[in-house]
């Protein structure tokens, strides 16, 4: 059975969309040398959270290990004066704490003072780019109702990517990775589709259709307004024109090959 479209308190993004839920943390007694050996080896990490169980004593970043002795345990370099954020917290707000006081990532606790997740200023960033907000779905279904004087309905379900067809012919490599490491944690913004007489024409998540065809992901969450009455679209023709029947005709472009890089290499 189709889902309706969910919008929770106004379709305002909350933290708990975009925070990373799997969090990782070192505890008090560590030593210098153990984070610094774990931040070196990790993927992109540059300081922990420091907790005690569950609960959030204080937060370490690689600056604070510095100018430490080896054998320093966390709890004497941690910053304990900490910034935290709540799950129901609006994401904008987040954006704010994290842009006004110049850290990359607060921690999340509940009620409870209990670490659920992680926000960074990427997450953040990610929050602001190919949303898919309630808010875009249904101006998308009204303007499609003004201009084609057509009924039309909102549902949530599964899409198979294989079945859809795109509607740009074009997406950036640098954009994919990004994509692929939103499908690997969980993150994926639902897609945009319109069901137009059983053709599923992506609107929007192109690069997320993509990453997921990349990574042979079959199917995805998507918003999916469906036409009362089939109509002629000139997205379709677009894409018919241009030849994109599914995802496999969507060309990958190499940003650096972009032409506005080209032209910015010129005056170098």
């Amino acid at each position: 059975m189709d889902e309706p479209l969910d919008v929770d308190a106004g379709g305002k993004p909350r933290v708990r969309d975009y925070m990373t839920r799997d969090v990782a943390t070192v505890a008090p007694e560590d030593t210098v040398a153990d984070v610094s050996r774990r931040i070196v080896e990790s993927d992109g990490h540059n300081g922990f959270p420091v907790t005690q169980g569950r609960k959030v004593e204080g937060f370490v970043t690689a600056r604070d290990l510095l100018l430490a002795d080896d054998v320093t345990p966390m709890f004497r370099v941690m910053s304990d004066d900490l910034l935290v954020a709540h799950p129901e917290m609006d994401v904008n707000d987040a954006a704010r704490v994290i842009l006004r006081s110049g850290i990359q990532k607060l921690p999340v606790v509940d009620d409870a003072g209990t670490l659920v997740g992680i926000i960074s200023n990427a997450d953040v960033i990610r929050s602001q780019i190919e949303r898919a907000t309630p808010e875009k779905v249904g101006k998308l279904l009204r303007t499609l109702e003004t201009i084609h004087d057509v009924d039309a309905s909102e549902e949530r379900r599964e899409v198979a990517i294989a079945d859809l067809v795109p509607t740009q012919g074009k997406v950036y490599a640098d954009e994919l990775e990004g994509r692929r490491y939103e499908i690997e944690h969980g993150l994926t913004e639902p897609l945009v589709v319109i069901d137009n007489g059983g053709d599923l024409l992506l609107a929007d998540g192109h690069h997320r259709a993509m990453a997921a065809h990349t990574m042979d992901v079959e199917t995805m969450d998507a918003y999916v307004i469906v036409l009362g009455t089939r109509v002629d679209l000139g997205m379709a023709r677009t894409a018919s024109e241009e030849g994109l029947e599914s995802v496999e005709d969507v060309n990958v472009v190499d940003y650096a090959r972009h032409p506005l890089v080209e032209t910015t290499e010129r005056f170098q």
